[in-house]
Formats: structure tokens, C-alpha cells, sequence
């Protein structure tokens, strides 16, 4: 073995003893796929939620859409909207804890995508030689596809297949080269790509360091009334379009604040903000935008025209920057000889809390769902601070704590708490399940979930059991990805309702909840109860997303409402 292979088992046995994976073959395919996906900026919830591989997986261990670099789920597809020209990929993992390129992976791939990427074929129809998990990812970028269809999107396909190996051989890049043919059939405007990623590269992966620091070109002299922690200034619009593009001009999402809102699409705002960079040269661009602002942890004068910016997030002009790079992506041309100019400002907040304040302030000067803002309520900065003075670390700002390489089995994300509350505060584990990105859309379920009279002891006592939960069905050896996300918020739900002995469960019920009480013994007994009866109605999502089957549990479990009593 070579010492970048020697280095690797070491890292991977290190790493998979600070996680809570069943196997060394399972976490090798969560450790595959974050590296892979490391420039995506991903969360590790996002991340698990994409591993789909087990018996009958076709090669697939892990299953991403992205949509403009955004994960997308199967309850976005019915309101899914984006602009014309937008990057639509589907990434495909195999990962195996190997030194050596097998044919045998490229031939399963070329097996399953020519029958679930024909959409002439009913991806049903092969429910018996591939497992739900895959299945459903296939069916989502056909649908993702079909819904877009009048926005000639830019159609990725990437295959990676992941091992510990160094050497390549040739009759593997032959299978590669039919895989790719195969699926151009039906994609034939596709970027089909399969990508061999192996010892040396997972290490060069692995040690690159994620902090962006990006010197920027100014048009004059910035405004910064003798301190360095602000700077207000013009930047040339083609100095700006470089600053947020990478090197082969693709968009650094890295820069943006991904919590706040995404691009809005075509609406009339951003139409307006396209028709000036269009159309209007007589004026400024500045003249008539109102800006972009800009947070970084460091800002540095590198001459009177240039400064240099320790990982900067765009917070407020999300949408100013995506019409300017999609302007200057379709017309390169432009670069070289523009003269209009974008206002900036660059601020150093000395505090999270003056950072929130500046996010909230920047973005409710205009007409953005309130949904966009949650994560800046007041409420949620609380349930931050109490969760961590406890060692649970409450995802606010997604990837935060993660980059601070706190463990995953710490981290909390605001939707998985979000999913938990739902299970216990409402009984609904299936509206848990099925909406995993949409369920904080409701002003209602969320002015109840996250209601000022809640003790704040509810939302870490709820997030502290979810995790134990979520970390117990993750070491379950026999099920797959997707039968323990269907598991997962039913068996949170009758863990709860075994120990409070309350159907109906309220903020104050949970304050006295004993989490020492939640043992793996009793999990066990409960979950395998529920799995048994979840196989025996069909075992799949279409189960545990009906709202039907919290009554089959309640009556497998022997709950009754006289439990509320």
C-alpha cells in the first residue's frame, strides 16, 4: 500500500469512531460522499439523506438532484421554479472500501440507467430489482426535468465512483466510455461524466481547507471613516462578476447566505434588475440598485483600490448577484469593456448577534417570505445559545458548527428539529416524513412550534432525544437508508409517548422528560415492533407518509387517548 492509502485507513478508522454508523462500509459512504460534494457546502443531515445504497441499490450507494447547487426533495417538485438556464445535476456515488476500480460497479450503472433514466419506463416496474431509496431518486430527476422542462436547463449527469485504490485499469475506462453512450441516448444534450476517485484524491479532498479569501478590484477609493471593519465602495460590475465566480466561472455559493432566501427566479424584481443590465447604459448600474452587503471575518486593505476579504458571505443582494453573473455568463463579451459600477458595502460585524441584526435588517427592507427569515427570529438565536451551553449545537446558520468541526452526532439542523417538534407537538410523524424541506412554509404550524411560551428546555430536550433516536436506527444493520427515514420520526413518537404515557403531547410535558431514560433497549423493543407492522402494510415511504398509519402505531403500541387523562 501506498502512504497516501496507509494515511487514508487511518483517517477513516479515526473518523468512523467519532460517528454513529452501523458499519465501517456504511460511514466510508457518508466520508465518500462529503468529500465528494465538499465543494457544494452541504450539510451532513443533507448529505445522510442522500445515501440510498444497501440490497438492490444497482451500484447506487448515494443519490443527489442539485438544482442551481441546491439539494432538491420530493416535496419541492410541485412549486419548483427556477430560471432559464438553470444547472440541473443528478450525482450518483458507488463507494467501496477497496484498493482497486472494479468492471462490475460500471456495469451495474449501465444496467440501471438504461432502465430508470427511459422515461417511456415505469421506474414501478423494477420495485423487485431495485430498492425504494433509488428508485425514488431516479423518479425525482425525471420529475424535476418534466417540471422544468420550458427552462432549457444545463443537464449534468456525474457518476463517481469512490475507492482506496491508486492504479486504473483500462477495461474499467472502456465500461466508463459505454456507460456514457447508454445514457446520452436518452440525455443526448447532457454533460455525462464518470469519475474515478481514489486514494490520492480523497486525501487531496480531505485536507483542503474550506475558508475563501478573495481580493477584490474597487473603483475608487472606498468610504471607511477611519475603520477597518467597514468599507463602502463602487466595484466595476465585470470586477464584481469575477468576484463571485471561481476560476472557470462557475457561481461561488460559498459566498452566499444560504438561510436567508435563494434566487427568486423570473419575477418582476429580477426582471427589472436583468432589463437595467440589458438595456440601460446611459445610466449607472448603481443609480438605480440599491446595493449589495457584504459580512466577512477580516477585512484587509491591500492598496487604495483593492482589498482583500476573509471568507465573505453575501447576506443582502442575492438576487442583484445571480442577474449579474447570469448577464455576464451569456455574454463574456461584455467583460472586457464595461464601465458601470455596483455599490458594496463590507462590514466585520464584532458579534453573531450585530451579524443577525444586519442580515434581518438588509432583508426585510423588502418584499421576502417571512419563511426566508425564521432562522434571524429572536427565538431561534435562543434555542442556539441554550442548546449549546448544554454540548448540543443548534445548526442556525447551516454548516456553521460543522465548520467549526464539531461532531455531526452534536449538531443539530434547524429542519431536523423541526421534523421532531412536528412528531411530538402535533402527532404527525407523516407530515414529518413527507416534508422534510417544506414544512415551516405554514405560519401557523410555525407560530406553534416556536411560540414564545415555549420553555427552551422543550427544543433541546426534543432535539436531545431526536438525535438518540436518529443515531440508534442509524446503527440498525438490516434496514435500508429509506426504511429507517420512514422509521425514524414513528419511533421518535412512541419512545416519547411509552415514557410520558400522553398521545397528546405539550411544551410542558416535555420539561420533565427524562432523557436518561431513553435506552437502547427500549428503542430497540419499540422500533422493530413498528418496523414489523410498517413491512407488513408494504413497507415503503407510501406508508409512512400516510396519515393513516400514527393510528396503526397508536394501536400496535396500545396507546389510547385515555392516556391524556
Amino acid at each position: 500500500m501506498t502512504n497516501n492509502q496507509i494515511l487514508l485507513r487511518e483517517i477513516i478508522s479515526q473518523e468512523f469512531d467519532k460517528q454513529q454508523f452501523c458499519t465501517l462500509s456504511a460511514f466510508f459512504e457518508f466520508f465518500s460522499a462529503s468529500l465528494v460534494l465538499k465543494d457544494y457546502d452541504f450539510s451532513s443531515e443533507e448529505i445522510e439523506n442522500g445515501l440510498i445504497g444497501g440490497v438492490n441499490d444497482g451500484g447506487c450507494d448515494a443519490g443527489y438532484v442539485i438544482l442551481n447547487n441546491e439539494i432538491i426533495t420530493p416535496d419541492q417538485v410541485d412549486t419548483l421554479d427556477c430560471a432559464k438556464g438553470s444547472t440541473l445535476e443528478f450525482v450518483i456515488i458507488q463507494s467501496k472500501n477497496e484498493t482497486g476500480f472494479g468492471e462490475d460497479a460500471i456495469m451495474k450503472w449501465k444496467t440501471i440507467s438504461e432502465n430508470l433514466f427511459d422515461m417511456s419506463n415505469d421506474v414501478t416496474q423494477f420495485k423487485d430489482r431495485y430498492c425504494e431509496g433509488v428508485r425514488d431518486v431516479f423518479m425525482l430527476f425525471r420529475d424535476v426535468i418534466t417540471k422544468l422542462i420550458t427552462k432549457q436547463l444545463k443537464i449534468y449527469i456525474k457518476y463517481y465512483y469512490v475507492t482506496v485504490a491508486v492504479d486504473l485499469h483500462q477495461n474499467t475506462i472502456a465500461q466508463a466510455d459505454e456507460l456514457k453512450k447508454i445514457v446520452a441516448k436518452n440525455y443526448p444534450s447532457a454533460n455525462i461524466s464518470v469519475n474515478f476517485i481514489g486514494a490520492n484524491e480523497l486525501m487531496t479532498m480531505f485536507n483542503t481547507e474550506k475558508d475563501i479569501n478573495i481580493n477584490v478590484k474597487l473603483a475608487d477609493q472606498p468610504i471607511s471613516l477611519g475603520k477597518e471593519n467597514e468599507y463602502v465602495t463602487l466595484i466595476n460590475l465585470s470586477e464584481y462578476y469575477n468576484f463571485i465566480t471561481d476560476t472557470e466561472g462557475n457561481l461561488l455559493k460559498g459566498i452566499f447566505e444560504s438561510n436567508v432566501r435563494d434566487y427568486q427566479g423570473k419575477n418582476s424584481v429580477n426582471s427589472c434588475i436583468a432589463d437595467t443590465l440589458h438595456n440601460k447604459n446611459l445610466e449607472d448600474f448603481w443609480w438605480l440598485n440599491n446595493g449589495i452587503t457584504i459580512l466577512s471575518d477580516k477585512i484587509i486593505p491591500i492598496t487604495n483600490r483593492q482589498l482583500s476579504i476573509l471568507n465573505p458571505a453575501i447576506v443582502n443582494g442575492l438576487q442583484t448577484s445571480t442577474e449579474i453573473f447570469n448577464f455576464f455568463s451569456a455574454n463574456k463579451d461584455r467583460l472586457n469593456n464595461e464601465e458601470r459600477c455596483v455599490l458594496v458595502r463590507f462590514i466585520v460585524p464584532p458579534s453573531e448577534e450585530v451579524r443577525d441584526d444586519i442580515i434581518f435588517a438588509t432583508n426585510n427592507q423588502t418584499n421576502i417570505p417571512k419563511s426566508s427569515l425564521r432562522v434571524t427570529d429572536p427565538i431561534h438565536l435562543q434555542i442556539e445559545m441554550y442548546c449549546k451551553s448544554r454540548g448540543l449545537y443548534y445548526d442556525r446558520r447551516k454548516n456553521y458548527y460543522k465548520n467549526q468541526k464539531k461532531k455531526a452526532n452534536d449538531i443539530i439542523s434547524v429542519s431536523f428539529l423541526a421534523q421532531c417538534l412536528i412528531t411530538l407537538l402535533l402527532r404527525k410523524p407523516d407530515f414529518a416524513r413527507a416534508r422534510p424541506s417544506t414544512l415551516l412554509t405554514d405560519d401557523k404550524i410555525y407560530d406553534t412550534l416556536y411560540s414564545d411560551r415555549n420553555n427552551l428546555s422543550t427544543y433541546y430536550v426534543v432535539g436531545k432525544l431526536g438525535k438518540l433516536i436518529q443515531d440508534n436506527i442509524r446503527k440498525t444493520p438490516d434496514w435500508t437508508s429509506s426504511e429507517k427515514n420512514d422509521m425514524l420520526f414513528y419511533v421518535l413518537y412512541s419512545v416519547a409517548v411509552t415514557l410520558l404515557q400522553k398521545t397528546t403531547i405539550k411544551s410542558s410535558d416535555i420539561i420533565e422528560f427524562d432523557i436518561s431514560r431513553v435506552q437502547d433497549e427500549l428503542i430497540n423493543s419499540i422500533k422493530y415492533k413498528i418496523y414489523e407492522k410498517y413491512k407488513e402494510l408494504g413497507g415503503n415511504g407510501s406508508v409512512a407518509k400516510n396519515s393513516q398509519f400514527i393510528e396503526v402505531v397508536d394501536k400496535l403500541m396500545g396507546f389510547t387517548r385515555n392516556m391524556n387523562d
